[in-house]
């Protein structure tokens, strides 16, 4: 079975780290676009914890799992995986 393609959590650190240090402190003054920063940060936490359930299920299921920093990776497997199979339309 193929790994399940994943967003590695420095995704949702970073993200978050950035939300609540630098646009929360640039909106400090602005009470309606400060909430929905608030919410967007929660929205995020949720999405992480989502993310970290679903790991738990494929764990159970003895999936494996491939953390991706970038569609990058997914992009160079296509075309390798194109290439190999004789298929390939990308261009080399």
């Amino acid at each position: 079975m193929e790994p399940i393609p994943l967003p590695s959590h420095i995704h949702y650190e970073l993200l978050l780290q950035l939300l609540e240090r630098q646009t929360t402190f640039a909106v400090s003054q602005k009470p309606a676009v400060r909430e929905q920063v608030h919410q967007l940060i929660a929205t995020l936490r949720k999405a992480l914890a989502q993310q970290k359930q679903l790991e738990a299920a494929c764990d159970r299921a003895n999936l494996p799992v491939d953390y991706r920093w970038s569609l990058n990776n997914a992009n160079s497997e296509t075309e390798r995986d194109a290439k190999n199979n004789g298929n390939s339309c990308l261009s080399s």
